[in-house]
């Protein structure tokens, strides 16, 4: 079976090129080419890894949540459980109904999202309410979430949009400027107006990769990757040693170099995840058996899931998640490399790095790698508002996935 409507080859030429949908009167809109199709096709794999991903995140997270959850409500060890079951319940029904609308026509709509999602961060910095010492929550009646998680969706739609609008402009310095500060502004907005550096640097990430994916010149980006790495390494270097700062940003990073000396002030929860992968060996102490979530490890249902998962299941069950993970960057892969246009191949390769970034980064933190952010582990770690954005995700991708014609 041979794919009709986009071989990798033919996809890397399109990106490459820039090609742009231009209509005869010089408008340039968002068209979708189908080729000549024989058969419809659906990524039913990627719909699976989403199910599995999600009831392996409720079981793992009553595992982990169930004696806090006693705790706070005085007997109820599900509350944490149902809730998100309900929520994920939900959101993939709607990722189901979703998969059916055409992604075009949500590119369509990318710059009004985009704007909308600009114009709730604003809000959420005068009108949020505080949790957690961060002010990153918007209530809208019983309803609540994080407006930063909507950015990440509203830039995973107009970077692609724009850049199928631009064409072969890609090519050229003003394209590229336009979409940089595009992303850069949705990354400043979402780190000035909620100080959400995590999801910042997400943006920024998701930015950066795509214009790389469809620009033509390599250098400049390795030039510019080079000289950041370098700028970033001299600030932390400044900052660490500048023992009169205060920034709770700079503890964390004395904390990543010695958590052990800074216990008091942040190492605590990082030694208690280390304590719990450690204690976990090869095959872990088996499902709801871990002695660091009965209050040793603070939130463990959220950010340090991952760490409970290789106390209870070991490095064989860590692996296994992983694994999960990198099955479900392949279908995401297959997609963008199968698309019918440049514009899914462009909102896929947005969804993959997404996924791919914050996974990454989640690992890294509870293994301390890298200093603490905040970032969660997608479809595990506890959070209504981040499973509901994720499965928009997943129903844009199988929106995609629907759109490929293979001839039989």
């Amino acid at each position: 079976m041979s794919s009709q409507a986009g071989s990798s080859t033919g996809n890397l030429r399109a990106i490459k090129s820039g090609a742009s949908g231009k209509t005869k009167g010089g408008n340039r809109k968002l068209v979708h080419r189908t080729v000549g199709a024989e058969r419809d096709y659906f990524d039913y794999n990627l719909l699976a890894i989403v199910i599995l991903l999600t009831c392996f995140g409720l079981v793992m997270l009553y595992s982990t949540s169930a004696y806090e959850a006693m705790v706070e409500t005085g007997g109820d060890d599900m509350s944490y459980f149902r809730k998100q079951a309900f929520i994920s319940a939900g959101a993939l029904v709607l990722a189901l109904i979703g998969s059916q609308i055409d992604y075009h026509t949500l590119a369509n709509w990318s710059k009004l999202i985009y704007a909308g999602s600009i114009a709730l961060l604003v809000i959420t910095r005068f009108a949020g309410r505080e949790s957690h010492g961060a002010t990153r929550w918007l209530y809208l009646g019983p309803i609540s979430f994080q407006t930063a998680e909507l950015a990440k969706l509203a830039i995973i739609l107009f970077l692609p949009a724009m850049i199928v609008k631009y064409g072969q402009e890609i090519k050229s310095w003003k394209a590229t400027r336009n979409l940089l500060l595009y992303g850069f502004g949705a990354a400043f907005c979402t780190y000035f107006f909620t100080d959400n550096l995590s999801t910042a640097i997400i943006i920024l990430g998701i930015t950066v990769i795509l214009i790389f994916i469809t620009h033509p010149k390599t250098i400049p980006f390795v030039i510019g990757g080079a000289v950041a790495a370098v700028l970033v390494g001299i600030l932390v270097f400044v900052l660490v040693n500048s023992a009169s700062s205060g920034s709770f940003r700079i503890r964390r990073i004395q904390v990543w170099l010695d958590p052990e000396s800074n216990a008091s002030s942040g190492g605590y929860q990082v030694m208690q995840a280390l304590y719990a992968i450690g204690s976990g060996g090869f095959f872990g102490k088996g499902l709801g058996n871990s002695a660091q979530k009965l209050g040793a490890l603070p939130e463990a249902q959220n950010d340090m899931i991952f760490s409970i998962i290789c106390e209870e299941l070991g490095v064989f069950g860590a692996v296994l998640v992983i694994l999960m993970f990198v099955f479900m960057l392949y279908r995401l892969f297959f997609i963008a490399q199968n698309a019918p246009d440049l514009l899914g191949s462009l909102i896929a390769s947005g969804i993959f790095v997404h996924i791919a970034l914050q996974v990454v980064l989640n690992i890294a933190v509870v293994t301390n790698l890298i200093p603490t952010t905040g970032i969660t582990l997608p479809f595990v770690s506890y959070g209504g508002t981040s499973i509901l954005f994720l499965m928009a995700e997943m129903a844009l991708a199988l929106s995609v996935s629907s759109r490929i014609r293979f001839k039989s």
